[in-house]
């Protein structure tokens, strides 16, 4: 059975956003795209919402969401519960991004970001594994937050 993911970009990291398909493709995932699929402009804010409502009720473990730095996205994503998108600008952010939060979110950006190194964040981030431990209590954490917290 292939592994799935859900992917989602805006017209700044559609380009991005096809490399990796691919290479996601290559690596016998399937990937489920919810846009944007072409370079007409869109709304970021609206994408991210696509990805992150799937990844939180658990139809898909991990998505993918990049747009032109990757910061509009992340803040969009973070807003759900169970959400935890992070924005990874090297290997050492995907991994630690993965061990210490387990994030179930890459964030990229695609005017930021050369092919190769997102590429390398990308498998990175895919083959690290939640450490656990100390960090989960963390992680719990993170959906108890509100504004009297």
């Amino acid at each position: 059975m292939k592994k799935k993911i859900i992917i989602g970009s805006d017209h700044a990291g559609f380009p991005l956003k096809v490399i990796l398909k691919k290479a996601l493709e290559e690596q016998s995932f399937e990937v489920v795209d919810v846009g944007c699929f072409d370079l007409n402009s869109v709304h970021y804010p609206e994408i991210a919402g696509k990805v992150s409502r799937e990844v939180a009720n658990g139809k898909y473990d991990k998505g993918i969401l990049i747009c032109g730095t990757g910061i509009g996205m992340s803040i969009a994503a973070n807003r759900f519960k169970k959400i935890r998108a992070t924005l990874c600008h090297d290997s050492l952010t995907a991994k630690f991004s993965r061990e210490h939060n387990d994030s179930n979110i890459l964030v990229l950006g695609g005017r930021i970001l050369g092919e190769e190194t997102a590429r390398e964040i990308l498998n990175v981030w895919l083959k690290t594994e939640f450490s656990g431990d100390r960090h989960q209590m963390r992680v719990d954490m993170f959906d108890q937050l509100t504004d009297e917290t």
